[in-house]
């Protein structure tokens, strides 16, 4: 199927001919360890769209940052994990010397699902200053789709004019450092959940004093002790809708003054205040202010080499697996109980 200028980043075809929904979690369970510093260890597919953006020369994963996944070949994530500290901006590095993994929650242990990607393509925000943080947003795509299975989805980007339900449940996952005091990332992905909090109260002079800009969202607690930190970068602040079981990628992990810090809670891009970017970045807006990228993404994979051919599968995950996943689940539960009663 080819593309349609009119699709939204939160729909996309089934293979039942229905509407299958992003943000979709298959692997978590139904209440998150809530409590990346101040958080816990993620379960293996408990965030199924984040990925792990590495620096293929590094030591050890030669993890740099996060990033999620919201089409098969395109990973929205932050502008500064590829820009020197210096003016003007500029890639730090050729992006063959990147690689991008999905389907991972152990760094150091990769699982069957676990897919490596090299880079295309890197889009950073023209507008980016490393001096401000301002639009820190940027695209990187794949060189080939991924594959959707229960621990790889795709993320629900919101629409630009949609007016979002009052979200409270949202967590924010990364690799990133788990103490404040020290630098390094951790091997298992973490988690934690965290408060929405007012732009305004968050730019106030005993907070943030004017540094937040409109496009920025505030995440975390006005006491500090859980936030993102070093590392977490690019990946993603997810909040659940209260009309369904699916989350929307609310924002991209971007700055803060330290971690954890008292009236210093995590800074992130609003995905909603670039959803019109990121389309035309993708090549999926007619209202592109940008010439569309050489290669576009498109609903179906191109052709997999003959030792991936088999095993693919269209993302965003299909329904009708999900739904045979979910009844082998409840036949088990129920085998379960009975062997305990």
């Amino acid at each position: 199927m080819g593309l349609s200028t009119t699709i939204s980043l939160e729909e996309w075809p089934g293979d039942d001919g229905l509407k299958v929904g992003c943000g979709l979690r298959p692997m978590a369970t139904t209440s998150s360890k809530s409590r990346v510093v101040g958080g816990t260890d993620a379960q293996p597919g408990a965030w199924p769209w984040i990925v792990s953006i590495q620096d293929a020369r590094g030591r050890g994963s030669g993890h740099i940052c996060g990033g999620s996944l919201i089409t098969p070949e395109w990973v929205l994530t932050a502008a500064h994990c590829f820009v020197k500290s210096r003016a003007p901006p500029a890639p730090r590095r050729d992006v063959s010397e990147w690689r991008v993994v999905a389907g991972v929650t152990q760094l150091s242990r990769h699982g069957p699902e676990t897919q490596q990607r090299q880079v295309r393509r890197l889009v950073l925000h023209r507008d980016y200053s490393s001096v401000t943080e301002s639009h820190d947003v940027a695209l990187v795509q794949l060189d080939r789709p991924v594959r959707c299975g229960p621990r790889v989805q795709l993320a629900c980007v919101p629409p630009a004019p949609a007016a979002l339900p009052r979200l409270s449940h949202c967590y924010v996952s990364g690799w990133g450092s788990t103490d404040a005091r020290a630098a390094g990332s951790a091997d298992v992905l973490q988690e934690a959940k965290v408060q929405l909090i007012d732009p305004q109260l968050c730019n106030s002079s005993r907070w943030y004093a004017g540094a937040i800009h409109e496009h920025n969202l505030c995440a975390g607690y006005p006491q500090g002790g859980i936030d993102t930190c070093q590392g977490d970068s690019g990946g993603p602040l997810s909040c659940q809708d209260r009309t369904g079981p699916y989350f929307w990628l609310v924002g991209v992990t971007s700055w803060g003054k330290g971690c954890a810090r008292a009236r210093h809670p995590g800074v992130y891009t609003s995905t909603q205040h670039f959803y019109d970017w990121i389309l035309a970045q993708m090549g999926l807006s007619t209202e592109a202010t940008t010439p569309p990228p050489p290669q576009t993404a498109s609903f179906s994979p191109p052709s997999q080499p003959p030792a991936e051919q088999a095993s693919a599968e269209p993302c965003p995950f299909p329904r009708k697996k999900l739904q045979e996943f979910f009844s082998l689940l409840q036949e088990l539960l129920q085998k379960l109980r009975g062997s305990e009663a």
